[in-house]
Parts: C-alpha cells; structure tokens; sequence
C-alpha cells in the first residue's frame, strides 16, 4: 500500500472512529510489554461492536492486513515494525490493572457497554474483550463471585486469554467461560458455548475460525470474598518472589512441554542469564526472557530462538513458544 492510499484508508477509519482513535506510524513499544517494536502503518481503538465491524470491513475492502492486539502481554513485533493496521478494543490511555471499578461501571447512556467494559449479572462476569484479565477478576471479587481468582494477575486482555485459553495456578479459561460472542468474518455475531470454544492448553477456536472475540460471559459461584482475596494474594506473592515483574517481559516464553518443565529444560541447559544485546533468559526464573536492557526485538527472539536451539540439542525437546512474532524480522 502507498503512502497515499494508506491517507486515504486512515481518513476513512476517523470518519468511522473519530478523529483521535487513529494513530499513524504508532511505536509498538508503547503498546507490547516487552517494550520493544517498531511502529504499525496504523493503530486504531474501537469501543463499540459497530465500529469493529465497519473497521474491519474497511480494512478488508482495501485489501489491508490488520491485527487485533489486546494489551500487547504475549507479542514481539519487529524492529521494522508491522505493515498493517492494529485493531486495539482496550481502553485508550487503559488504567493500572488494579483499577477496576471504572471498567466495570463504563457503559453508554443507552445501556450499552463498551468492548472494554466488565459487569456483573446475578453469578455471572460479562465482560468486553478488551477488558484486562484483572478487571474481570476484580469485578468477581466484589461481588463475592469465586473461580476467576487465578486470572488477576495475568496482565493480558479477556479477548487474549480466551484466544489463548489463559491460565495460571491450576484455574484456566476453560473452566469458567459460558458463552462467547465471536463476529465472524462475514461480520455476522455468533455465540459459541464453552464446548464449541475448543479450548485446549494455549489455543482455542479463535486461532483458527478468523473470527474475533467481542464478549465473554463467565459462570461463576458465590463464595466468601475473604478467601478470594487470600488467593489472589497467595497467587500475587507467588508470582513477586518467582517472577523477573521487575523487568519487561511477555511472561512465560514457552509453553509447557509435555512431561517436562521449560524453565527446568532451560536452566537444566546452563542458559540461565545468557544474554544477546539488551535481551536476557531470567535469573530468576528460565522460563521467562527479558528485556534487561534497551534490547531490540531482534535481540529477543535471537534469544528465544538460542534457547530452543540449544535444548533441543541437550534433551532433545523441541520449546514451543507461547509468544508471538509480528511483522518483518
């Protein structure tokens, strides 16, 4: 695309999605955990079920490759950055995890709720894929709800974990989804129960229906708000004391191999603080690579791609990333 249909095709999407909803040549650093990136051709934010499907269908009458990004906890984009346009459903300017209370009280005059919006019906969590995994969480919380504990400290969006099928501390996704309501790609909403979400470990039908997730509605039960609050404080001590939270990461690297530990394989390997450029494999914990220090995301995946490279030659096991690469490496 040239320089001039993308103006164009970035006036088209203010006209749909307002003025400052559309961000051109946006660093990915300030949107990846990881810290690292070049820019996006284009970055928009959509709020509204509505203005996804007319940026979409913008998108794909221009023949322009778009990604949806929810809050950039498992993504690497290259140095060169990503031609296409990122569709982002969080809120802009998102507040700290921890705050949920606005989230969960954002909804438009007319009742309906924003994509990064989180309410509560009876023992149920409704909640916007924009919507941090912690809002959802903390929301449940309140409202003397128990099963979503083990989500609020998994940064991510609800859109991510249920692409994903997040998990942490024995509690995943799987577990606790109702319902979801995936726009298709013909632009039509359909509601998948939580069967016909195939969720397996790290995958769901979302990585293979082109479809997009709008909503969740997670089932959950009552349960005294007191022990929800130990958990989700034995969980968040957990991860403080074995966790590298002190620097920028998209957390575990790896997904678990089967029979073994990637961390153990890791570390088991001598790979515990190797390092190339500003990109580091913890020392506190193997399983996690980090941005020590002003690294590229070509210093990172030069990293992740050593690790798996060298404990296949150790153990014979192949390390399968959980992270995603975006754009031109």
């Amino acid at each position: 695309m040239t320089m001039n249909e993308l103006q164009i095709l970035a006036q088209q999407l203010k006209e749909v999605l307002g003025e400052e909803s559309v961000l051109c040549r946006e660093p990915m650093r300030r949107h990846c955990s990881f810290q690292c990136g070049g820019p996006a051709d284009l970055l928009v934010y959509v709020s509204e079920l509505d203005a996804l499907r007319k940026a979409i269908a913008l998108l794909q009458a221009a023949g322009e490759p778009f990604y949806i990004l929810g809050r950039g906890t498992n993504l690497l984009v290259a140095d060169k950055g990503y031609r296409g346009c990122i569709i982002t459903m969080t809120r802009r300017g998102s507040l700290p995890l921890t705050d949920t209370t606005a989230l969960a009280e954002a909804a438009d005059e007319d009742g309906s709720a924003p994509l990064y919006a989180v309410r509560t019906d009876g023992c149920r969590v409704i909640a916007g894929a924009g919507a941090s995994l912690s809002a959802a969480a903390g929301a449940a919380y309140r409202n003397g709800l128990g099963g979503l504990a083990f989500a609020a400290g998994i940064p991510g969006s609800v859109g991510g974990g249920l692409v994903m099928n997040a998990g942490a501390y024995g509690g995943e996704m799987k577990q606790v989804v109702e319902q979801v309501q995936i726009l298709m790609p013909d632009g039509t909403l359909k509601a998948f129960s939580k069967d016909e979400m195939e969720f397996g470990y790290r995958t769901s039908i979302l990585k293979t229906n082109g479809g997009v997730a709008a909503c969740a509605v997670f089932s959950l039960q009552k349960e005294d708000p007191a022990e929800i609050a130990a958990q989700m404080a034995d969980f968040a001590n957990r991860r403080r004391s074995r966790q590298p939270l002190e620097y920028p990461s998209a957390g575990s690297t790896f997904k678990r191999p089967e029979g073994y530990f990637a961390g153990k394989l890791i570390s088991d390997a001598g790979l515990r603080g190797f390092t190339i450029g500003g990109a580091q494999v913890s020392d506190k914990h193997a399983g996690f690579v980090i941005n020590k220090n002003g690294a590229s995301a070509a210093d990172v995946r030069a990293v992740i791609e050593a690790v798996q490279q060298k404990v296949m030659e150790r153990a014979g096991v192949r390390l399968e990333r959980e992270v995603i690469f975006l754009g031109d490496f």
